[in-house]
């Protein structure tokens, strides 16, 4: 009987090197903001400005980008898109883990820590929006894990939990879509009680519809490019033939596109109505049509253009340029259209701990996304479950 292939044991590498050395500042620094010094000894953050980089990055920027779990098995098992079906998998994964440290960066944000269950077994605010948003991501969360496990348990053998497991897949799709429409979008309403803190160009009443819309632009465009990187690192474990993962690449373009002219047009929409093209000589305005043409109105056209030609190099480029825009985006919300009238003095900047932090996180996804993919069927088929999925 033929097994799933193991992972190579050479320890020594320029990859193992360089995140071994970010883990270990990373590490030191976790030590000094949980247990020494606290919060304030390694942030800039200030009670006028409570919201930085882990909030703004580690966690808004980390629940857009990790879409694409609930978007592709969506996709796959409650639409029929069955041809999407290889990539469901390698999404889930994505998903699983960019939630999770979602949760670990948002423990570093928090003063007291250790209080993060706090909402839902001392203090439950059920009113609360941000209590929606915990509750909605810890149930998410839970429920990505359980989608994972089908790969963990045939590479363990565990075949009558993978079974049990396997039945309850439309199931757990359907809360998974239920519980990441109801969270991508409170996290855009949140900022509805901002209405003179948020620069105009960035506030609207439609800011929940804005970020769910670009949250689902932000999933397809990390499975097309965490699908290209896998192929080329992890060519090895790819079973999935590269005309076949082209052909993918192009329809998760045409949906790419589709979703970005939505949310150009809302954003339009909500300028126009609102009447606010005036804001648009200044030089926020300015940068308010950087993010808009440069991050959406470009990839947009590029994975057009792909489509139509059947070119996936400019639906590749399209989608990094996509995953920037976002993080553009939830950055210009969380922190540099915030605020905008206090003195520059007062604004606020990262201090090099909270950036290396950031990468520290990064850096634990990428490890583990690895670690994984080595090991279980994630790219590829386990012999004895070939076909199941």
């Amino acid at each position: 009987m033929s097994q799933p292939a193991t992972a190579s044991n050479k320890l020594i590498t320029p990859f193992n090197v360089i995140a071994a050395i970010i883990l270990a500042v990373g590490g030191v620094i976790a030590i000094k903001r949980f247990f020494i010094d606290g919060l304030a000894a390694t942030t800039n953050l200030t009670d006028t400005v409570p919201w930085g980089l882990w909030i703004g990055f580690d966690v808004m920027t980390g629940v857009a980008l990790a879409a694409g779990g609930f978007v592709i098995s969506s996709a796959v098992y409650l639409f029929g898109m069955k041809e999407y079906q290889p990539i469901v998998r390698p999404a889930i994964l994505t998903g699983f883990l960019g939630y999770a440290l979602v949760v670990v960066g948002l423990m570093f944000d928090l003063g007291r820590w250790y209080r993060l269950p706090y909402p839902f077994v001392v203090s439950p605010g059920p009113t609360s929006m941000l209590f929606e948003i915990a509750l909605c991501v810890a149930l998410y969360l839970s429920t990505l894990f359980i989608e994972f496990t089908p790969a963990a348990f045939e590479w363990l053998g565990w075949k009558r939990l993978r079974k049990l497991v396997g039945k309850m897949t439309i199931a757990l799709t359907i809360l998974g879509l239920i519980l990441s429409t109801m969270h991508q979008s409170t996290l855009g309403a949140m900022f509805l009680i901002t209405p003179t803190k948020l620069h105009p160009l960035w506030y609207s009443p439609y800011m929940p519809v804005h970020f769910f819309v670009s949250a689902v632009a932000a999933g397809l465009s990390m499975v097309i490019f965490e699908g290209a990187l896998s192929h080329r690192v992890f060519g090895d474990k790819v079973e999935l033939s590269h005309k076949t993962f082209d052909k993918l690449t192009l329809g998760l373009g045409k949906a790419g596109a589709v979703t970005l002219a939505i949310y150009l047009a809302i954003k339009v929409m909500g300028i126009t109505l609102e009447d606010k093209w005036h804001y648009l000589a200044s030089p926020y305005g300015h940068w308010f049509l950087f993010e808009l043409l440069g991050f959406v109105v470009l990839p947009c056209f590029l994975f057009m253009i792909g489509y139509r030609e059947k070119k996936t190099l400019p639906i590749r480029i399209g989608a990094v340029i996509t995953v920037l825009g976002i993080v553009l985006n939830r950055l210009n919300v969380s922190i540099f259209a915030l605020n905008w009238q206090l003195p520059s003095a007062e604004r606020y900047m990262p201090s090099w701990m909270e950036i290396w932090i950031t990468v520290t996180i990064i850096t634990v996804g990428v490890v583990a996304f690895r670690w994984i993919v080595k090991r279980m069927p994630i790219l590829n088929e386990h012999p004895e479950w070939r076909g199941q999925h």
